[in-house]
């Protein structure tokens, strides 16, 4: 093939034709025309030589060119597309090194193996156009819902024909239940979008939480407006499903506007996930209160929080307790999903026995500890006296509030607490001595006997070693693993000590040692008194 004035418009008109078939700009296909030209010209003449085509977007009219550089004498390497100062001379009149000489050359007679291979050029440049166009338009898309046509099935994995490219319904994406046939038309959420070698890859999702989330935003006007917002959603996709959410007017009902009229809104939603039977639930700060909500229709008698944990403990009635777990712990688990919280769930008669055994383990402790009679020791548990700490340096009224007790027996019980947290530090201290720990240690302000004691047998015992440790080794913390919390001990979390006192515990210790200057760190602090708290904990990190 020659590139002829016979031939010169079909040019412009093939490129139209795969433009608008492939739907890419036209100059893309010129391009890859004008590099597939070049390849066979190469060929021709050389393919050491520097050869370049442009065509002329309104003619077709195919210009061959030889490009030759100049270059240094010793880099002269390439004799066919470079040449040196003087060799330039008799072409330009003042070369210099990086001047380009442009010559044209005739055009060439295409055979069939270069046909072939400028094909397969173009073919492969109209490709990475489509695939460039199909990543540019879908990338955006990721996190909406869109209408397909299933076209195949690959080792359980879907082929959904999306209009403009195919995107994959993987097989744990699936509802379980769910089959396709070709050419079934399914509804799915956009997942991913990823650039990749073999061209993007659009992955598809009917299992995840905000597919539903955004069901009940095309059913529910007032999602859409933002008049009711969705806070989150636990799914065990197939079965059943928790969404939490919220009015911002609040003459609206955000339940009632989720379930429409005769469940009209949420049975459409329903309907399009296999029949997954939905809980909507009223959203709240409160996360007790919330979790409540999440929990139904069990009712709750009782809830604990422990915030630093993220845990919460639920005490139900005895015959709720399998209601609020669940069918194989699922109401549990999707209310744990849903609030964000490990939840423990005891029945009353469970908890019951837990009060009692602390009850009756402090009683023992103050029998002991004070030498008083088990009466006695009861009235202290019974008035909330947990430790040996408070009976010992509470106020004296503290304790002449308590049926039967004047002020006598109330010096007696502190003296005797005291007394015995006095002989307790030293015996302490006396271990931590023998377990080899110096006086610098022992002479910091704000360390116990017993924490002496702790940090001892943790292989802290000098004020360097101590000053060396992180916060949260000395207070305890929480550590993100494969998704999951695990408790890191802490040396002297049985001590109370807060993840803030653990701070100025050892930054303390760091500025009697000199590694810190407290001038400094009255600035860090100054700057950013919260940027430690607002950093993200990454997996692995130890977090409070």
């Amino acid at each position: 093939m020659a590139i002829t004035s016979a031939n010169q418009l079909e040019l412009l008109q093939t490129a139209e034709a795969v433009a608008r078939e492939k739907m890419i700009d036209p100059g893309l296909v010129i391009e890859a025309m004008e590099e597939s030209l070049a390849r066979a010209a190469k060929s021709r003449y050389g393919s050491e030589m520097d050869i370049r085509v442009s065509i002329d977007r309104k003619t077709g009219v195919a210009t061959f060119t030889r490009v030759r550089t100049v270059v240094e004498d010793e880099e002269l390497e390439n004799y066919q597309a470079e040449l040196t100062v003087e060799q330039a001379k008799p072409y330009l009149d003042d070369p210099k090194v990086g001047d380009t000489i442009v010559d044209q050359v005739p055009p060439v007679e295409m055979g069939r193996i270069a046909a072939q291979s400028a094909k397969q050029v173009i073919l492969q440049k109209v490709r990475e156009a489509e695939r460039d166009r199909q990543y540019e338009e879908f990338k955006d898309r990721a996190g909406t819902i869109i209408n397909g046509v299933v076209k195949r099935e690959e080792y359980g994995n879907v082929i959904v024909d999306i209009g403009r490219g195919e995107g994959v319904l993987r097989r744990n994406e699936k509802i379980g239940r769910e089959s396709y046939r070709p050419n079934d038309r399914i509804r799915c959420y956009i997942k991913d979008v990823r650039r990749e070698v073999r061209g993007p890859q659009i992955f598809l999702s009917r299992t995840a939480p905000e597919f539903m989330a955004e069901l009940f935003k095309m059913e529910v006007p007032e999602i859409y407006d933002g008049i009711i917002e969705i806070k989150a959603v636990a799914r065990d996709p197939g079965s059943r499903a928790k969404i939490a959410v919220i009015s911002y007017d609040g003459s609206i009902d955000p339940v009632g506007a989720c379930v429409g009229m005769r469940g009209s809104r949420v049975q459409a939603v329903v309907n399009e996930l296999q029949g997954e039977k939905i809980d909507i639930i009223p959203w709240n700060e409160d996360q007790p209160t919330f979790l409540v909500n999440a929990l139904q229709p069990a009712e709750v008698s009782k809830v604990v929080l422990d915030e630093d944990a993220e845990r919460i403990e639920v005490v139900v009635p005895d015959e709720q307790l399998s209601l609020a777990i669940g069918r194989r712990g699922q109401n549990v688990r999707l209310a744990s999903q849903l609030t964000g919280l490990d939840i423990d769930i005891m029945t009353e008669a469970q908890e019951s026995e837990r009060r009692q055994a602390e009850f009756a383990e402090r009683t023992n402790m103050f029998v002991e500890a004070l030498d008083v009679d088990e009466v006695l020791a009861q009235l202290l548990v019974s008035e909330g006296f947990t430790n040996l700490e408070e009976v010992a340096y509470v106020e004296q009224e503290e304790l002449l509030v308590i049926d039967g007790f004047d002020e006598d027996t109330a010096e007696e019980l502190q003296t005797r607490a005291r007394e015995f947290l006095e002989e307790q530090a030293k015996k302490a201290l006396e271990r931590a001595r023998e377990m080899g720990v110096e006086d610098s240690l022992v002479e910091f302000e704000g360390l116990t006997p017993q924490m002496l004691e702790a940090l001892a047998a943790d292989g802290v015992k000098t004020l360097e070693d101590f000053a060396t440790c992180a916060d949260w080794e000395l207070a305890g913390g929480w550590t993100t693993v494969d998704g999951e919390r695990v408790k890191d001990e802490g040396v002297l979390e049985k001590f109370d000590v807060s993840l803030e006192e653990a701070q100025l515990l050892v930054m303390t210790a760091r500025v009697q040692l000199g590694w810190v200057n407290p001038e400094d760190l009255e600035i860090e602090e100054d700057a950013d008194p919260e940027a430690e708290g607002e950093a993200e904990t990454e997996e692995g990190a130890p977090q409070v």
